[in-house]
């Protein structure tokens, strides 16, 4: 046994002592390829003797599974990987992977170039993917070294599974709660164009308002409080009237807030105001936020849990979203 005074015993020292050869004893200890009855008898009794701890990472690299899972973030720039949307992502896989030896690296996959992929997948230490802000380009764009190993928070496809929140029916209760209260003249604030996922809710809008025979009055937006804030303004430049405002994001509705504030617009009294995630503070600002759950802790728990499973998933698992109603709207 080893001692406090003494270093570790290595794979090199088991294999010594065992008299065989590195390889055979990584076999032994790793539990693959072949090995004689002898040879394992001889390098487990070394094992014993000498205290040997395998190391879990070089132990996986040996094996080829990897030891890091990857949060893949697609953005136009490294200040996507701030987004606390993101560090819940980050902290939610980790709760799946540690138990598991496994560690969680961030990764910024700049937008317009889906060959950083790559890099990812001639990483050997690399167990597994969770693409988060995937477009159909990056999903066509995943190299065959990764396949089987991957998921999407978003869009998905036929060798990809998806995770995500059906933000059309958390978008479509909000809007049908603002009709309800009596606002027929609603705005609303999008996220990013290039996001596919962040297409659902707008078409959801648009279907609403050609039910009840409304105008569209869309906005574009990127999931910012700043955008929501500038957004504020033209809503009210270039329809006077409106009554209420949908944005697609917490953040971008409490910037909305603000910049109704700056033009002295009651919010709710003169216009009703919503957002979507009920985020931390969407219950603390004042007025309180009305928006939509959006269960993003599980829904990465999940990616995660499928990741390192090894199990083909569903091609699409959409986790359900309520209204919560408060009172900006």
């Amino acid at each position: 046994m080893t001692t406090a005074a003494q270093r570790p015993a290595t794979l090199e020292d088991v294999a010594r002592a065992a008299g065989v050869s590195r390889s055979t004893a990584s076999r032994v200890i790793a539990g693959t390829g072949f090995a004689s009855p002898a040879a394992r008898e001889q390098v487990t009794a070394a094992v014993d003797q000498l205290g040997y701890v395998p190391n879990p990472a070089a132990r996986a690299l040996v094996r080829g599974g990897g030891v890091r899972l990857v949060v893949a973030v697609l953005g136009t720039s490294a200040a996507v990987l701030d987004d606390p949307y993101v560090h819940q992502v980050v902290g939610s896989a980790a709760r799946v992977c540690t138990p598991a030896g496994v560690g969680v690296a961030l990764h910024w996959l700049p937008f317009g170039d889906p060959r950083s992929l790559d890099q990812i997948g001639r990483d050997r230490s690399v167990c597994g993917v969770i693409l988060v802000n995937t477009t159909e380009e990056l999903l066509a764009a995943v190299p065959q070294s990764l396949r089987g190993r991957v998921v999407s928070i978003g869009v998905g496809s036929a060798t990809v599974p998806s995770f995500d929140v059906d933000n059309a029916a958390g978008s479509e209760a909000v809007l049908r709660h603002l009709y309800a209260a009596g606002r027929r003249r609603i705005a609303m604030v999008t996220g990013p164009r290039w996001l596919p996922c962040a297409q659902r809710p707008v078409q959801t809008y648009r279907r609403l308002m050609a039910e009840a025979g409304l105008p569209e009055r869309i906005l574009p937006g990127d999931f910012r409080a700043a955008r929501g804030r500038t957004a504020a303004g033209e809503a009210l430049h270039r329809w006077p009237d409106i009554d209420a405002v949908y944005a697609i994001s917490d953040d971008t509705a409490l910037g909305v807030i603000a910049g109704l504030r700056d033009a002295g617009v009651r919010v709710p009294g003169d216009v009703a105001v919503a957002g979507f995630d009920d985020i931390p503070l969407a219950g603390m600002t004042a007025p309180a936020l009305t928006t939509a759950s959006h269960p993003v802790g599980r829904i990465a728990v999940a990616a995660a849990t499928a990741v390192l499973d090894g199990r083909p998933a569903a091609p699409v698992t959409l986790f359900p979203s309520a209204l919560v109603a408060r009172a900006s709207a």
